[in-house]
């Protein structure tokens, strides 16, 4: 292979498709798999919640409350994982995340008290913290800039696939495994999903390569060729210390057009079934299944965006353009919650538009920024981002016990990602689309 560097603009031989190929196939499947089960743990707690705030008696604020803890643990610790992943490398922390995750999110089936569930998801989010940025962080050594939103569009599958496949699963084991062996089908669900991410950290922690020169699959010449085209970017970004990452506004301003994301992406996932439960539909398998529909739209339009992106070398309108009809979606929430089918058309909008740009905004961080900057630039956006979660939860919640219409929270969201996309188009073309 001819290992010199090209061009921006200069199309890859085939021999370097062969290759970015061959790496896609060893890395994709394992941590596209560790996503898919990550964001099931995480969002399970919205199907637990259709029997278990019952069975425990815990209060509509409570529940959005303990659901929304995780991000605290999440948002704390999600820079230190990040900076400790470079210092251990990608192989053993990414395992470490995932068996204590699992494991940590398997023992809320033996929640009783509110306080109990408060101080287990806590620690969910802290053992969690640092998996996607980390992640993303690892792939960027990997790939060149113009090649990422695809390939982080194949890996954030997980996010719409736990929609269209955990969903129905979790609604199937919360009403059919409800009493087996004396265990509510909340308990079941809790221990079902968390189990997963054990086996699979044991795997990463067998598997990955922490580098391109740590892989023993690759030739000599394929190992210098990746590590060279990703050091010739570095070269070109402006910040390369931590403390180049910390201090950059541009890592802030990402952080905030990510926060509006999640403020939609995860009022979805968390009470997406309690919209349809009071929308009429009361069989959690229904439900289950009636969720899975705006994730199958997100993952269609994930891979069409990345791909589309990547192919033109254009980020900021691949992101303007979802975010504008994603936001008229989220505002029409209100006029859509007694009907099932206007519920279901304006959520599949919302999440496809919105949640479905998240490989394109993911590429932006890498475009300006490169070793331990690029680090703490993908763990301070996604820190600053998931406050959304302790937030959207938390209002949703309150919205429901002081009103009994929790859509009414989402307009606010409405609100904050006109703010997003005002930030998107202050972004300076020339880096973002490079």
């Amino acid at each position: 292979m001819n290992v010199a560097l090209r061009g921006a603009d200069a199309d890859y031989t085939h021999g370097q498709k062969a290759l970015f190929r061959k790496v896609t196939l060893r890395l994709l499947p394992i941590l596209g798999l560790s996503y898919f089960i990550a964001y099931v743990d995480r969002v399970n707690v919205g199907f637990a919640k259709l029997t278990m705030a019952a069975h425990l008696g815990f209060s509509e604020v409570a529940f959005g409350f303990g659901a929304g803890i995780f991000f605290v643990g999440y948002v704390l610790f999600e820079t230190p994982s990040n900076l400790l992943l470079e210092k251990f490398g990608a192989r053993v922390w990414i395992a470490r995340i995932m068996i204590t995750w699992g494991l940590l999110s398997a023992a809320c089936m033996f929640v009783n008290t509110e306080w109990q569930f408060y101080l287990l998801r806590f620690l969910v989010g802290v053992a969690e913290a640092g998996f996607l940025p980390g992640v993303l962080y690892f792939l960027s050594r990997w790939y060149p800039s113009a090649r990422r939103g695809g390939i982080y569009s194949l890996f954030l599958l997980g996010l719409p696939l736990a929609g269209l496949f955990g969903a129905p699963l979790s609604g199937w084991i919360v009403h059919n495994l409800d009493a087996v062996l004396g265990l509510a089908g909340w308990q079941w669900l809790f221990l079902a999903e968390g189990a997963p991410a054990v086996i699979l950290g044991l795997a990463v922690l067998l598997t990955l390569p922490n580098a391109p020169r740590d892989a023993k699959w690759l030739t000599d010449q394929e190992k210098v060729y990746l590590e060279q085209i990703v050091e010739s970017e570095g070269t070109q970004a402006q910040g390369h210390s931590f403390w180049e990452g910390v201090t950059d506004i541009r890592v802030w301003l990402l952080g905030l057009i990510d926060f509006g994301i999640l403020l939609t992406t995860y009022s979805l996932s968390f009470w997406l079934p309690t919209f349809l439960k009071t929308a009429g539909v009361s069989d959690p398998q229904r439900i289950g299944l009636f969720a899975a529909i705006p994730s199958a739209a997100t993952l269609v339009v994930m891979l069409g965006l990345g791909y589309s992106s990547d192919r033109m070398r254009e980020r900021r309108w691949h992101l303007m353009i979802p975010f504008a009809l994603g936001t008229l979606a989220i505002a029409l929430f209100p006029l859509a919650q007694h009907s099932v089918a206007m519920l279901l058309l304006v959520a599949t909008v919302a999440s496809g538009a919105i949640t479905g740009a998240v490989p394109v905004f993911f590429s932006l961080p890498a475009t300006f920024l490169s070793g331990s900057a690029a680090a703490a630039g993908f763990a301070i956006a996604c820190s600053v981002a998931n406050i959304a979660g302790l937030l959207s939860n938390a209002l949703v919640g309150l919205s429901l016990s002081l009103t009994g219409d929790a859509s009414l929270a989402l307009l606010p969201f409405a609100g904050f990602m006109l703010v997003a996309i005002a930030i998107v188009w202050s972004l300076p073309a020339k880096t973002v689309n490079r």
